[in-house]
């Protein structure tokens, strides 16, 4: 039986590069690892642009696991590419029963069916978030790392690193089969020291959701750069749990 293949998406504001910590233990675990970077973010901010919906970013991950000839993935969200990755199951598992072997949200936005990237976000984060962009182009200014409780040389990475994340998918629903999604392995990685607030009513849902592994981790919201090696570990007991569960052959 071999290992699980990862993809790993990004949050706003991030790329491919940020999981840069975890790319090296987690094939050295004997994984095949794919880090993508979504479109208008990252390596590929050269491409953003004011019509960029949540649309996609689903098609670019559906995109490179048909290009990799990849099956029976396990899809890792950060952030706001728990929307990402649940769209991107839905689409890929409507072509092939086998594509997804299981979710990982690592402290991620964990949509019902119909539901939207702010949605779930007070009216003031709405409004403030809806204000940058428009003076912006249309993008969301990155914040500052201390937020997600990184300081010194990790957030001086960061700010040199992170470029405005594409306005239109915070608009968009995401548009899925909700009993198929149920019947994936998921877990959810809540990392909460600190907290970052546009998280929390996520953190209340998947404990409240039948079906979810809820795993904690005392760091903030982007363990891969600020506890790697905890980050890791609790991503291949996830690969082995879909493994244990029969789900890969």
């Amino acid at each position: 039986m071999k290992n699980v293949p990862i993809v790993l998406v990004h949050g706003a504001w991030g790329g491919a590069w940020i999981w840069r910590r975890v790319l090296a233990p987690l094939r050295a675990a004997g994984h095949e690892v794919h880090a993508l970077t979504l479109t208008g973010d990252g390596d590929r901010a050269h491409l953003r642009h004011p019509g960029i919906k949540l649309e996609h970013h689903v098609a670019d991950v559906v995109a490179a696991v048909q290009a990799e000839e990849l099956r029976q993935v396990l899809l890792v969200g950060h952030s706001y590419g728990g929307m990402v990755v649940t769209g991107a199951a839905d689409r890929l598992l409507q072509h092939d029963a086998q594509a997804v072997a299981g979710l990982v949200y690592v402290d991620a936005m964990v949509p019902l069916p119909g539901e939207g990237w702010g949605e779930q976000h007070s009216a003031e984060v709405v409004a403030a978030r809806t204000a940058a962009a428009l003076a912006n182009d249309h993008a969301l200014p990155p914040p500052d790392p201390a937020d997600f409780g990184i300081t010194g040389a990790d957030r001086d990475w960061l700010l040199r690193r992170q470029v405005p994340h594409p306005f239109g998918p915070y608009r968009d629903p995401l548009h899925f089969d909700g009993a198929r999604w149920a019947r994936l392995p998921r877990s959810f990685i809540d990392c909460n020291q600190p907290a970052y607030p546009t998280i929390a009513t996520m953190r209340q849902r998947v404990r409240q959701l039948p079906g979810f592994e809820v795993t904690e981790l005392a760091t903030g919201h982007c363990p891969m750069v600020t506890e790697p090696a905890a980050l890791v570990q609790l991503l291949v007991q996830a690969a082995a749990r879909v493994q244990a569960a029969g789900a890969v052959q």
